[in-house]
């Protein structure tokens, strides 16, 4: 017996309309990058590249726990396509607003992801 909130969205049209909505709660000059995670089909994973000159790149995977609800995590964070260290006051300020931008984005799909 499955539960019956969990998602029943195809993980294609999901990631399309993370990649509409997320530039729409993210800051203006940040690029982002939706796919499906190949490993996992209740999950996407999200590359945000900051703009101006630090470069930083961060991915994250953001697992559907249920129809309204994700788990965001951190996978790395780049600078120039070299690991950095995610420790760094500026970093982890970044991953926070980052994290709540990908929770804003989940919240706003409801209508699509709670069908």
């Amino acid at each position: 017996m499955g539960k019956s909130d969990e998602l029943k969205v195809d993980q294609g049209q999901l990631a399309e309309a993370w990649s509409r909505t997320l530039p729409v709660v993210m800051n203006k000059a940040d690029r982002s990058t939706v796919l499906p995670d190949e490993a996992d089909t209740n999950a996407l994973r999200v590359t945000i590249d900051t703009a101006g000159h630090q470069q930083y790149s961060f991915d994250f995977k953001v697992t559907y726990v249920d129809s309204r609800e994700v788990r965001v995590e951190l996978i790395d964070v780049e600078k120039g396509n070299i690991n950095i260290d995610e420790r760094g006051e500026i970093i982890q300020q970044l991953i926070q607003d980052y994290t709540r931008h990908l929770h804003e984005c989940a919240q706003s799909l409801q209508q699509l992801t709670h069908a």
